[in-house]
């Protein structure tokens, strides 16, 4: 006999969210109540029907134009499993976090983890997507080794959250405003990893990710391009680290990406789509979906059929490749989950998690930028590195302008751990560290030169702050003025040919000079004052401070590139 909540929802229609009388409720902790029920929700929406052609971009050879949708899955970033006590991991031995529910032992019941449920509502919140106060959990079946249930507990038909949003902008590095709508967020579990690698001709099991929380993040088919879509992961990623939801680490494989891909004609018919799997990179995302509308546009060209598919992408080859055909629905057999209930969210829960939410990127950027006078471009490296802002505005707290931070931070300081390949972390070099080696600088008592040398044992691993190493290593510049207008005086009588050149209007030879007393003085000489003194005696106009810096600047280049020839 059919069950009467079931029959009900069986004649559900549309998209209205179904209630229920007499269901039992179990309380997880505090104001968050879970009550225990089912209901289908509206099936799952394919490509919008037009009325008229959206505006077109993009277009492939003036006339195609792709379609594209991204299904995003992303790791929870929770202390247990969605389901069970199990801890989460990343590097542990194999199969050591492995509960018994984790491998579907019979009689086990799941237990809903509260942790993923309000870090979901955050990023469901963070997308600007509507909440729904009740949800609720479907099977999805499908039988691959990894998956011990033989199915997949997901939230097919009432999902948590629908109709967020993302905005892209040039800020993002797009040309152009464009914003990509979110169809929904779920909460579902991972599988296992199938191990192909190890012995030839045999698949080993790994459990540990098995029922690790995933929050799967489908977006409406808004994007024209891989770059676009290149651009939306990135920034999809920014917001998941903020919000400190998930790792977004792609090559560790907490946030993978499938793409739907189609091409029509502008004016026809939409064509058939074609998905994307398991794409763990930006790059590979980008790639493929190029390499992707290539095929589907040869085939179209020569009169060869397009049918839907699931495939894969060759990174040796730069080409997909198909797997299987794509299953509908109907193959995943879904049916409400018996063993969970349904997920109510009281709205009190819904508003304290949201007060909850961090300052996310956008607000981020717009905020910096105006507060320190950032360039887009150094807005945009510095929100590049995860943790970044926030240590180059702990760098400003210790004195520092945000000018001088601004060029430590990303031109000497990101640019050496760049050279060496090391991740940036405020870690390597603590902000006090960079913060005292600023000062240091600003305030003159070491030269820019010595600056970029306590860089390096920074950087190498000492943990001091600048003016100790100053002190130990005796690098602190020279302010005797007697001892600097000698420097001075015996440079300028043992180059008097270049003098001359000086005082004929050639003032750039003037740098030679200053190197040649900082290279005398081992980086000890103030080259600011040593210019000042220099332009004294040589007759010239004095300069400002910034010009003179400027001026020193132009010399240490000039002896950098004397010593490379």
């Amino acid at each position: 006999m059919m069950r009467p909540w079931l029959l009900r929802a069986q004649q559900a229609t549309g998209t209205r969210r179904l209630s229920y009388n007499h269901t039992p409720r179990i309380q997880l902790s505090g104001t968050r109540t879970l009550t225990t029920a089912h209901s289908h929700h509206h099936p799952q929406q394919q490509h919008p029907v037009h009325a008229a052609p959206p505006p077109t971009r993009n277009l492939v050879k003036g006339r195609w134009e792709p379609i594209i949708g991204l299904e995003i899955h992303a790791q929870i970033k929770s202390k247990t499993k969605l389901f069970s006590d199990g801890q989460t991991s990343f590097n542990a031995p194999t199969n050591t976090h492995v509960t018994l529910i984790d491998a579907a032992y019979p009689g086990t019941l799941p237990q809903l983890s509260q942790e993923c449920v309000d870090l979901a509502v955050k990023t469901s919140l963070a997308l600007d997507a509507h909440v729904y106060p009740v949800s609720s959990f479907d099977r999805k079946h499908y039988f691959y080794p990894d998956l011990p249930q033989g199915y997949q507990i997901t939230q097919h038909y009432e999902p948590l959250a629908q109709n967020g949003k993302i905005e892209l902008s040039p800020l993002d590095g797009l040309d152009y405003h464009l914003t990509v709508g979110i169809e929904q967020l779920q909460l579902e579990q991972d599988t296992g990893k199938s191990l192909h690698d190890v012995y030839p001709g045999l698949t080993l099991l790994d459990f540990n990710r098995a029922g690790t929380g995933l929050m799967e993040i489908v977006t409406k088919p808004d994007l024209r391009s891989s770059k676009e879509a290149g651009i939306l992961v990135k920034k999809l990623q920014a917001l998941l680290r903020a919000v400190n939801s998930s790792d977004g680490n792609m090559d560790e494989g907490s946030m993978r990406c499938d793409v739907n891909v189609s091409v029509h004609e502008v004016g026809k018919a939409y064509g058939e789509r074609c998905e994307l799997k398991n794409l763990n990179s930006i790059k590979s995302v980008v790639d493929a979906i190029d390499a992707e509308i290539a095929r589907q546009i040869k085939a179209y060209e020569s009169n060869e059929p397009v049918t839907q598919e699931t495939r894969g992408f060759d990174v040796s080859t730069g080409t997909t490749f198909r797997i299987r055909s794509k299953e509908s629905a109907p193959d995943y057999r879904y049916m409400p989950e018996p063993d969970l209930p349904r997920l109510v969210l009281d709205l009190a829960t819904i508003r304290a998690l949201k007060a909850q939410l961090p300052e996310l990127p956008d607000v981020q950027r717009e905020r910096i930028m105006g507060q320190y006078d950032l360039s887009m471009i150094e807005t945009r490296t510095l929100m590049g590195e995860d943790g970044m802002v926030e240590y180059f505005e702990n760098v400003v707290s210790k004195g520092p302008s945000a000018k001088s931070v601004i060029t430590w931070t990303i031109h000497e300081l990101l640019g050496r751990l760049n050279t060496h390949g090391i991740k940036f972390s405020p870690e390597v070099v603590k902000a006090p560290q960079l913060g005292s080696l600023i000062n240091c600088v600003d305030r003159g008592v070491i030269s820019a030169k010595v600056g970029k040398t306590i860089l390096n044992l920074m950087i190498e691993g000492d943990l001091r702050d600048a003016e100790a190493i100053v002190e130990e290593k005796g690098w602190r510049q020279m302010e005797n003025h007697d001892e600097l207008d000698k420097l001075c005086e015996d440079m300028i009588s043992q180059y008097q040919d270049k003098v001359k050149s000086v005082q004929k209007g050639n003032v750039g030879v003037l740098g030679f000079f200053v190197g040649q007393i900082m290279k005398q003085s081992k980086g000890r000489a103030n080259p600011v004052v040593v210019n000042q003194i220099l332009r004294t005696k040589m007759g010239l106009p004095e300069v400002s401070e910034s010009e003179g810096a400027g001026q020193s600047s132009r010399s240490d280049q000039g002896q950098k590139n004397k010593k490379k020839k």
